[in-house]
């Protein structure tokens, strides 16, 4: 807690800069907890194309977020704010001129525009990736990068979260955290990475400067008048979404495994960066902040597919509740936005298997839950095994806190008790934890695995894993 000549100031503002909406909300400085209604949404509309494009139009979105503080200095809630924090979407790229204006929208990460790249045989990926944390894929600015310069006359590059710190203090920085979420960050020295650059065709100096993260800077005089509450605040360097909804789930050491769902999803473990285990091929790693990195597997079915199935099969219900979790006869394999890295598997490729003129709606919903089950479960197993344990779980998201059926399939897919995140909003909430060296704890509800349900999904996984490889293959012919 901060004081001022105004009194105490024990509140945190909260940017978060999500795929399909920037939220604008007001927590404590004590525990990252939301203050209640202090939260204000944009909804965001991603443009999609059939060249593959996914972008967005980046100064309608920093107008909406713009509006959303707002809203909160409108209804009384910018009173009182010690921080300003920031979580925000990993991987978006933006193409800039000499100026620092946009040439191209914001690229996010679902755009599977790119150009191959030749590097020969010298090019070590696998050093690549241990080195960066990532590969040389279309989500990564060493391949992104020379895809704009042949299409746009661009002379520098930012993520979305530095044109808005940009927007908010004149300052286009960008943190350890975001910069490791480019593919471009050594992630030992915490500085772009010379080959990575090389590839990709610039210098530093074409990319926001990383700042450590201690850095603050403070709004602008434009903002300083809009917004009288927030004179002097000190604005806090973004984190990555990934690493801020481990921490704000709770998960924040290297015995727990945070599994998040949002628009999409991810299994992850946060651990020290010093003496970091050796990176396994099929697994990411990003930094949380100076001294933390986070390890795990992203996958691009969750929330997302939950709201269209629901809207495509006119559901009445959300949750598939007459359905006993594993007792699906149709098994569904959810690409339908394909995989992340390093895999390959492009958008378009899900895939049902075993319908019936037996199966409802409901059916439907329930498998394809369980196949994102299933998928999330190979990157935790995965996970237990680089750490050397079977590691704790907590579960956390909005989609988590949407679907009790999915919590508890989750639960007996894991085959192991979890632990609940009380609060959705946990991007938010570990962004906040991350700025202010907090630890908040889950806070929900403990959930035990049902011994049937656990047998049923256990026999369900060799088909599932059979049938998986089949749409594997079907999706390169």
């Amino acid at each position: 807690m901060t004081k001022t000549d105004d009194g105490p100031r024990e509140k945190v503002l909260a940017l978060d800069l999500g795929t399909s909406s920037a939220r604008a909300l007001v927590l404590s400085a004590a525990d990252a907890a939301p203050i209640s209604g202090a939260l204000a949404r944009h909804k965001i509309a991603p443009t999609y194309g059939n060249d593959g494009s996914a972008v967005i139009d980046v100064h309608a979105y920093i107008e909406g977020l713009l509006g959303c503080l707002d809203e909160l200095e409108q209804n009384g809630h910018l009173d009182g704010i010690g921080a300003i924090v920031l979580s925000s979407q990993w991987h978006s790229i933006v193409a800039l001129d000499n100026k620092g204006g946009p040439r191209t929208p914001v690229i996010t990460w679902a755009d599977t525009r790119s150009v191959d790249l030749d590097l020969g045989t010298s090019f070590d990926e696998p050093a690549f990736h241990a080195r960066t944390g990532s590969w040389l894929h279309r989500l990564y600015w060493p391949r992104r990068i020379p895809w704009l310069l042949s299409t746009t006359s661009a002379s520098r590059f930012a993520g979305l979260p530095d044109l808005v710190l940009e927007r908010l203090t004149g300052e286009r920085v960008t943190s350890v955290s975001v910069a490791s979420g480019t593919g471009t960050l050594d992630l030992a020295t915490g500085a772009y990475d010379d080959e990575a650059l090389e590839i990709a065709g610039v210098t530093a100096d074409q990319l926001p400067m990383i700042v450590p993260t201690g850095w603050t800077g403070t709004l602008s005089a434009e903002y300083a008048r809009r917004w009288p509450g927030l004179v002097g605040v000190p604005v806090h360097p973004p984190t990555g979404d990934g690493a801020a909804s481990n921490v704000g789930s709770g998960g924040y050491d290297a015995g727990t495994a945070a599994v998040t769902v949002g628009t999409s999803a991810a299994v992850r473990v946060v651990h020290p960066i010093e003496d970091a285990p050796e990176l396994p091929w099929e697994l990411w790693r990003y930094r949380v902040d100076d001294k933390r990195a986070v390890t795990g597997m992203a996958f691009s079915a969750a929330g997302n597919l939950h709201a269209w199935l629901t809207g495509v099969l006119r559901l009445e219900s959300d949750e598939p509740t007459d359905v006993e979790v594993g007792t699906t006869s149709a098994i569904a394999i959810p690409f339908m936005a394909g995989t992340r890295p390093p895999a390959v598997v492009p958008g378009g490729s899900g895939v049902y298997f075993g319908l019936s003129f037996d199966d409802t709606p409901a059916d439907l919903l329930a498998a394809a839950l369980q196949g994102a089950s299933l998928e999330i479960d190979r990157g935790l197993r995965k996970l237990d095994g680089l750490f050397g344990r079977e590691l704790d779980v907590v579960l956390g998201g909005g989609g988590i806190d949407a679907s009790a059926w999915w919590r508890r399939c989750l639960t007996a897919t894991f085959a192991r008790p979890t632990t609940v995140c009380a609060e959705p909003e946990v991007g938010a909430r570990g962004a906040a934890a991350v700025a202010l060296g907090l630890s908040p704890a889950p806070g929900g509800e403990h959930l035990t695995p049902v011994p049937a349900e656990v047998e049923r999904l256990a026999e369900l996984r060799s088909r599932y894993e059979a049938f998986r490889e089949l749409a594997v293959q079907a999706s390169t012919l």
